[in-house]
């Protein structure tokens, strides 16, 4: 692998979150329960929990039952939090102390917060929001698949490939980490073999996470990789034919905003790039059908 690569590996793009897990009943025996216009979120689209959120508020066509502000891609608050979630976050636990963290799904009876939790927030828009002709992206009987898909795409394609472009660790470790990465999209690939979506004949959550995983792989982590790497990732045409297809539909590119989480990135990380970051894997810009190559040289920065 090449020596060149970052003196300053990438942190997380979202911190860990303290936990909030508050969940919205099924009905008004609940303390949160499903009323249009009650529940407010907080998105900042350069995090990848956010941005899953936010494509899944779009699937399912919730804006005029949930409405939502979208926040700097920088926190602007300590410990990379928001200056203007410090009010919800102090309503629900007197004296809080913690960072005021996006994503954020608050009450608007209360100025609470309900939960800052990504899966729970994403399964009760799509349990007690769903309907109504959109999507069922958690069908009952894909539960169990799509949460081990969950934790591939969390464990080894972003942890993995976070691990894999670390500076100052070891050439073995690295190595490692890239293998379960390339091992990971190889199962991928051979899922989508069988047909366009990961789980049955249709779009669900596991669909939206890969994609949003997919996003951070070729915008964030290929920056601290090498080229090799990089061309070893490209070379899985499913699973960027994958990636492409979804950027057609709307309800996806409206909600990426590439500059913005390019920012977060290089505020985040301030080392030097690898020569991966030379080697743009898709062209996030374009909606159109198939490029010719999975992989393209651009002009490093």
């Amino acid at each position: 692998m090449s020596t060149s690569r970052s003196t300053t590996s990438s942190r997380p793009v979202c911190p860990p979150e303290p936990a909030i897990r508050g969940r919205i009943g099924p009905d008004a025996d609940h303390g949160f329960y499903p009323v249009a216009h009650r529940y407010h979120l907080y998105l900042s689209l350069s995090c990848p929990g956010c941005l899953r959120i936010a494509v899944t508020h779009a699937l399912l066509g919730l804006d005029d039952r949930i409405s939502r502000t979208l926040l700097p891609p920088v926190p602007d608050g300590p410990g990379a939090g928001y200056a203007a979630l410090r009010a919800p976050y102090e309503a629900t636990a007197h004296g809080y102390r913690g960072a005021a963290r996006a994503p954020v799904l608050a009450d608007r009876w209360t100025g609470r917060v309900v939960s800052n939790h990504t899966p729970d927030i994403l399964r009760d828009l799509c349990l007690r929001f769903g309907g109504a002709g959109g999507p069922d992206l958690y069908p009952a009987t894909a539960e169990r698949e799509i949460r081990e898909l969950d934790l591939l795409c969390e464990r080894d394609i972003g942890a993995a490939a976070q691990r894999a472009g670390q500076a100052g660790g070891d050439d073995a470790s690295r190595a490692a980490a890239l293998d379960i990465l390339l091992g990971a999209l190889g199962a991928l690939e051979e899922r989508l073999a069988t047909g366009p979506h990961l789980v049955g004949d249709a779009l669900t959550a596991a669909d939206v996470h890969l994609w949003v995983t997919l996003v951070q792989l070729d915008t964030v982590h290929r920056w601290h990789l090498d080229a090799e790497a990089v061309h070893r990732i490209a070379a899985h045409p499913r699973l960027w034919a994958f990636a492409r297809r979804l950027l057609a539909n709307p309800a996806f590119a409206r909600q990426l905003r590439l500059e913005e989480i390019e920012r977060r990135h290089h505020h985040d990380c301030r080392g030097l790039e690898a020569a991966g970051a030379a080697v743009q894997i898709i062209d996030w810009t374009a909606t159109d059908d198939l490029l010719a190559s999975p992989a393209r040289q651009r002009h490093p920065r």
